[in-house]
């Protein structure tokens, strides 16, 4: 599946973004959907996932209860909401797809096979 990833932006610490991956074609033709981050001279680190066949999602510790994956059928797009944003969280945001090896947390890079293009998420503090 290719995979396009937007929303992005420069705010301020406390403030809000959606960020959306967007799915070629008609349907998400994948199992699972993830967002992953990469901080400058950092590595790509897991975000959240969900499982598109029953809506189990996962989420990194640090952002659980302020980000929240979900989907929208109707547009073919998956959306990460990001509450209360910190300077930490000031990464490239990458959205993945096309889970190989089942559902087991904690996920890695090489767990997917589809890419989409990253998106700047800038918190000034």
């Amino acid at each position: 599946v290719q995979l396009q990833a937007s929303g992005g932006g420069l705010v301020q610490a406390g403030d809000s973004l959606r960020l959306s991956c967007a799915a070629s074609g008609r349907t998400f033709s994948t199992n699972a959907v993830a967002w992953f981050r990469q901080g400058p001279g950092q590595e790509r680190d897991f975000v959240a996932l969900i499982h598109l066949n029953d809506g189990v999602t996962f989420y990194e510790d640090s952002v659980k209860g302020r980000f929240a994956i979900s989907r929208a059928d109707a547009d073919n797009t998956v959306y990460l909401q990001m509450n209360s944003l910190k300077p930490e969280d000031t990464a490239v945001y990458y959205c993945a797809a096309d889970l190989v090896g089942g559902l087991h947390y904690p996920f890695l890079q090489s767990d997917f096979r589809s890419w989409g293009q990253g998106t700047q998420v800038t918190v000034s503090s």
